[in-house]
């Protein structure tokens, strides 16, 4: 199965009305050789994530780093039905 591992880093959260908190995650550039490996292969971007559950927004504080695992969605089914995982 084809999987793509990036790592990011929360630059900010903020709360809306009723409760929605979204953290804004940018691609890691520096801070450890880990992060410079990472920002060598890892394509730009930002992630945008919204949520109204309490205990996953808690998850998310600025400075916080995170990999992301990118599994193409058919990839995994076909795993799951033939008993792969």
């Amino acid at each position: 199965m084809t999987t793509v591992r990036a790592k990011f880093k929360v630059q900010s959260v903020t709360e809306s009305e009723g409760g929605l908190k979204t953290a804004n995650l940018t691609p890691v550039t520096s801070g450890s050789p880990e992060n410079e490996k990472f920002f060598k292969w890892t394509p730009g971007g930002q992630i945008q994530l919204g949520t109204i559950n309490p205990g996953a927004a808690e998850e998310f504080r600025p400075g916080r780093e995170f990999y992301i695992d990118f599994t193409p969605a058919d990839e995994a089914a076909q795993r799951a039905a033939t008993g792969g995982g």
